[in-house]
């Protein structure tokens, strides 16, 4: 028997059973993408930030997170865009984008974990309604039944098990992996966000607001000036 007949004579819980395992296909190829683009070393982006934003080149800085498709580097260029406003508009922007990427990261994990419980639970279903099946045969028939007949109706109630299950281990593997990978780009989102704005404790980002090599304005003196009279003449007394 091939995999369709095998299929038709589970019944009718195959067919969820089915819809199922076309939403785990769609979700694991989804998430594998996804998580495959964001994949990038957060260090040499950092390196190129710092780079720039030591040369007061703005959008220099903006350029190389524009060029890196993945969430820490849109979270960084959040961050690079609003630095000029002050460390609390930094933070901010940074904690804003964090959480759009990290919903972004997640998003659907719950859908897989969903299959993974339902696939076998619908399996188990249809495992116990053939066996009702099964019995209900056997009272009509009096017992008078044939070893082969019963164990036809057994195995056949329990492929909608072994289908189950081959939904949910695949969707319930699948689901453990992405959430490690997920938690390790929350983990290098965090590290940069904080080394980001370390840069701006430390005063390592220089503030544009002068124009660089301007010389600075000399310092007027607080002495105050006063004429002294002398002898039906005035002039201004010299420094001492």
């Amino acid at each position: 028997m091939n995999l369709l007949e095998l299929f038709l004579k589970g019944g009718l819980v195959m067919w969820p059973i089915l819809l199922s395992s076309l939403i785990t296909v769609a979700v694991i190829i989804e998430k594998y993408i996804v998580l495959s683009r964001s994949n990038v070393d957060p260090k040499q982006l950092m390196t190129k930030i710092r780079s720039a934003l030591s040369r007061n080149d703005v959008a220099g800085a903006v350029d190389a997170c524009t060029k890196v498709k993945a969430p820490v580097s849109n979270i960084l260029k959040h961050g690079v865009m609003n630095y000029r406003h002050g460390q609390q508009a930094v933070k901010d922007a940074i904690e804003l984008a964090g959480k759009e990427e990290i919903f972004h990261l997640e998003k659907r994990l719950s859908l897989l974990a969903n299959m993974a419980g339902t696939a076998p639970m619908l399996g188990f279903l249809g495992t116990v309604t053939g066996m009702i099946a099964v019995f209900h045969t056997i009272e009509q028939l009096g017992g008078n039944v044939n070893p082969s007949i019963l164990a036809g109706g057994i195995w056949e109630a329990m492929l909608t098990t072994a289908f189950g299950l081959l939904v949910g281990i695949p969707a319930l593997y699948f689901y453990n992996y992405f959430v490690a990978k997920v938690n390790r780009f929350v983990f290098e989102i965090e590290n940069s966000a904080e080394e980001f704005l370390s840069l701006m404790k430390t005063g390592q980002m220089e503030d544009e607001s002068l124009p660089a090599g301007e010389p600075a304005k000399p310092a007027k003196s607080s002495k105050p000036t006063r004429t002294v009279f002398a002898d039906d003449e005035f002039f201004e007394p010299k420094d001492e």
